[in-house]
């Protein structure tokens, strides 16, 4: 499968849905993400389980702002329509697979008993 382009018109619905979905972050102008765009493109041929998204920050500025994008590119990785990774910088080949297999790896139902604990009142007061 090769990458799709995500938009603020269209995130929603492919982010918030079932399954994983990766989002690779870059403008045209970035040196580093021109690097990234090729191992992203050839792992999305290898994982046909995974959506590959790309979004262009100078095309999409309020969708970026509003994900809080500092630096390009940047990796995000949802499962289930959450967030589980989020970091920037290119990546080589291998650590891409290796966040991959985590973010398959991952009890979701794990996940979100964190995330609760977390969102609870008793977290909140520590």
């Amino acid at each position: 499968m090769s990458t799709v382009t995500l938009t603020k018109d269209t995130i929603d619905d492919i982010i918030g849905g079932e399954g994983i979905t990766l989002v690779d972050w870059w403008a045209e102008w970035c040196g580093p993400c021109k690097q990234f765009g090729p191992v992203f493109e050839a792992a999305s041929e290898q994982h046909s389980d995974v959506v590959f998204g790309k979004i262009d920050t100078e095309d999409q500025q309020e969708l970026a702002a509003a994900a809080q994008i500092t630096s390009i590119p940047t990796l995000m990785a949802f499962r289930d329509g959450v967030l589980v990774f989020s970091q920037p910088g290119a990546l080589p080949a291998a650590g891409l697979e290796e966040i991959i297999t985590a973010v398959k790896a991952l009890d979701m139902d794990d996940v979100r008993r964190r995330m609760d604990e977390q969102d609870s009142p008793e977290a909140q007061q520590a």
